[in-house]
């Protein structure tokens, strides 16, 4: 994903893929948000434009960013303020590879009434553990009518859905071999073993999409 300076005279950053996907996104949760209230957690919010869109279109939640890179909390909370939205909270690294978060501890998030976990372009540019993490905090976190949202490219039963994600799966690999396009079938492995199960895969443009985990008690 290239990221720029936009031109600007503060620390916010600019991705190009954030204005071409941002609205499907944005449609798609807005099937499971209206009407939400609680907080919402962003992993890996990079430079904080996604969290602004999704603030201004679910007012109810409170959202809040995360990120592990110092320039990339400096674009979140410069387009935080930029936005002027009271809902959005002054952003804050997790590691989302640890089984325990802490939230509800200083400095943390609450840990509770979470209704929203999610993750856009995340799980395939992260190691494995990564996904362990997220599905592990969505089990301990989450309300029952909670959801964990992820986007970006999927393979599915083993095939990739398209020539474009087979190419970019192997770059990614190459890059670092921790890293690849992760399958749904080994996705909703993870999510049955901490209470969570796929209920939606929604099509998004540019052959990615955005999986739907929730509750096993809501099916």
């Amino acid at each position: 994903m290239t990221i720029s300076a936009p031109d600007t005279h503060d620390d916010r950053l600019d991705a190009p893929t954030v204005h071409r996907n941002q609205g499907a996104i944005v449609a798609l949760l807005s099937r499971y948000l209206n009407d939400a209230s609680g907080h919402a957690i962003e992993i890996g919010s990079g430079t904080g434009q996604h969290v602004i869109g999704f603030a201004r279109a679910f007012a109810g939640l409170t959202w809040w960013p995360t990120d592990p890179q110092p320039v990339n909390l400096k674009s979140i909370d410069a387009w935080r303020r930029h936005s002027e939205l009271k809902n959005i909270a002054e952003p804050m690294a997790i590691d989302a590879a640890d089984e325990n978060w802490r939230l509800g501890t200083p400095g943390m998030p609450p840990d509770r009434d979470v209704e929203v976990i999610i993750a856009t372009n995340v799980v395939h540019i992260t190691p494995w553990q990564v996904s362990q993490g997220l599905f592990s905090a969505a089990g301990r976190y989450l309300t029952p009518h909670g959801h964990l949202f992820l986007y970006g490219p999927f393979a599915r039963d083993g095939a990739h859905t398209a020539v474009s994600n087979a190419q970019f799966d192997n770059s990614l690999r190459m890059e670092n071999p921790e890293w690849g396009v992760r399958d749904m079938v080994d996705l909703e492995a993870l999510a049955a073993g901490c209470g969570l199960q796929l209920t939606q895969v929604a099509d998004m443009p540019r052959d990615n999409f955005v999986l739907v985990f929730s509750r096993s008690n809501q099916a």
